[in-house]
């Protein structure tokens, strides 16, 4: 299992736009793909409610988590959106 600590840039948080983008992403990767607060029980990453049932806030860590071929890369991606200092489509 590949896992990967991340601290969340959006001003939002991970709500609304953000949090619909990861889902997305997310749910386009053929392997299981978890999120969790820093410390806190993984959920299941390609659901919108789990993921907004975090209340993941700016500045918070997850630990997002995923297995199987291409995780390194679905990660990245993941990442990515959770660093960028602005909501997606803002």
């Amino acid at each position: 299992m590949t896992e990967r600590n991340v601290k969340i840039q959006s001003t939002v948080g991970l709500h609304a736009r953000p949090a619909a983008l990861f889902v997305q992403t997310a749910a386009k990767a053929p392997i299981e793909v978890t999120v969790a607060k820093s410390g806190g029980r993984p959920v299941n990453a390609k659901s919108i409610l789990a993921v907004l049932g975090l209340d993941a806030r700016h500045g918070d860590e997850v630990v997002l988590s995923a297995e199987g071929e291409g995780a390194d890369t679905v990660l990245d991606e993941l990442e990515a959106i959770l660093t960028a200092p602005e909501p997606a489509g803002a």
